[in-house]
C-alpha cells in the first residue's frame, strides 16, 4: 500500500530500550485469552532496523536465514540477518527503466516460488517478475511472469501469494503509478485481483474491490482473503473459490472503515500461520484473527503497518511499518 500517516498523538506509544538493547515500540493488546497460545505474555515489539522511506513486502527466506523486504520509493530490496543486521540486497528492484520517475517505483510484495527463486511485485515495471539470479547472489536480472491483461498493462502489482499447484494470485491497485488512480498511463479501468498460471495465462478473478491490497489463502486453499485499503471501504474480504477459480460468496471478514478513521491506516498485507490464525496489518497495527474470523488481539504500532512475515515455525513475526522493520518473538 502507499504510505499513510497516522495521528501524531499515537507517537506517544514509542517505548524505551529493552533488556536486549533493542528499542521497543507499541504494545500488545489481548482481546481473548486464546491469544496467549499465540503470543506469550510479556512479548515485546522490537525495532530491528529503521530509517527507511516506506517498507513493504517482507519474506523470510529459511534457506538463507534472512529477511528480505522492499523499501519502495528508493527502488531497493534490503536484507536483514541476525549476524549483520540490514544491508542492501538488490537495486533496482521494481523499476528498471531509464527515465527518472517519482512516487513508489520499487518492488512491493515478495514471495519465493517452488524453485526457490524470488518473485517480485514490481511497481515501476508494472508486472509480476522472477529474479533469475540465485537468492544468495542477487542481481537485477528479471523475467516477466505477467505484465498485462488482454493487452492492457497492469496498474502496479502490489501483493501476491502462491497456491500449492504453482498458480500465482496477485492484487493490482494503482499505488505504484506516479499519479495513482488519475495517472494518464493507467490502462485498466479497474483495480483487479488476478491469477497467472505456470504457463503464463492470466485470469481476472474480480474487480469488485476498489483498492485490493494484501492477499492470502486459507490453509485449505478453498477461500481467498483480500484486503481493501480504500479508506471508505476499509477491511478484509473473503471469497470462496469455485470451478475454474471463479470467486463467489463475497463477504467481509471485518469492516475496519470506522477503525481507520479513528486510528489511521488501511487494511494491507496479511499472512496465516499453520493453525489458521490471520495476522493482518490494518488500522493501528496488526490485527490477529483466529481461524473462526474472530479478533483475539492486536499488535498496536504507532506507525502505519504494511505487511508481515512469519518465521521459525510461526514463533517469530516480522512487521514492516513505515520507516521501521519490527520483530515480535511470540514464543521461545
Amino acid at each position: 500500500m502507499t504510505k499513510m500517516l497516522l495521528p501524531l498523538a499515537l507517537m506517544a506509544f514509542i517505548g524505551c530500550n529493552a533488556p536486549t538493547d533493542l528499542k521497543t515500540i507499541g504494545s500488545i493488546e489481548q482481546l481473548d485469552t486464546s491469544l496467549e497460545k499465540i503470543i506469550a505474555p510479556g512479548a515485546t515489539i522490537d525495532i530491528i532496523s529503521e530509517g527507511y522511506d516506506w517498507t513493504e513486502g517482507p519474506v523470510w527466506v529459511e534457506s538463507e536465514n534472512m529477511l528480505l523486504f522492499s523499501d519502495i520509493p528508493p527502488n531497493k530490496i534490503m536484507k536483514w540477518t541476525e549476524a549483520k543486521g540490514a544491508e542492501l540486497y538488490l537495486s533496482p528492484s521494481g523499476y528498471t527503466g531509464q527515465a527518472p520517475r517519482t512516487g513508489e517505483p520499487g518492488s512491493n510484495g515478495l514471495v519465493i516460488n517452488k524453485e526457490g527463486k524470488l518473485v517480485l511485485c514490481q511497481h515501476g515495471d508494472r508486472r509480476m517478475a522472477v529474479m533469475n539470479a540465485p537468492l544468495n547472489a542477487p542481481k537485477p536480472d528479471f523475467t516477466s511472469l505477467a505484465d498485462n491483461y488482454k493487452g492492457q498493462k497492469f496498474n502496479s502489482p502490489n501483493d501476491a501469494v502462491f497456491r500449492s499447484n504453482g498458480d500465482l494470485f496477485f492484487t493490482d491497485p494503482p499505488y505504484g503509478l506516479e499519479k495513482n488512480i488519475d495517472d494518464p498511463l493507467k490502462e485498466l479501468p479497474y483495480q483487479g485481483v488476478f491469477k497467472v498460471n505456470p504457463a503464463g495465462q492470466v485470469q481476472l478473478l474480480t474487480y469488485s474491490l476498489t483498492r485490493p491490497n494484501g492477499i492470502a489463502f486459507t490453509n485449505d486453499e478453498k477461500t481467498l482473503i483480500v484486503a481493501n485499503s480504500d479508506p471508505d471501504k476499509n477491511g478484509w474480504y473473503m471469497f470462496d473459490i469455485g470451478a475454474n477459480d471463479s470467486l463467489y460468496n463475497e463477504r467481509m471478514l471485518y469492516n475496519a472503515t470506522e477503525d481507520g478513521k479513528k486510528e489511521g491506516g488501511g487494511a494491507d498485507g496479511l499472512k496465516l500461520d499453520k493453525a489458521g490464525n490471520i495476522f493482518a496489518t490494518g488500522p493501528g497495527g496488526v490485527w490477529i484473527f483466529n481461524k473462526e474470523g474472530e479478533v483475539i488481539g492486536k499488535i498496536k504500532v504507532p506507525a502505519a503497518c504494511s505487511n508481515v512475515a512469519l518465521a521459525n515455525d510461526d514463533k517469530i513475526l516480522y512487521i514492516t511499518a513505515d520507516m521501521y522493520v519490527l520483530r515480535v518473538v511470540m514464543r521461545k
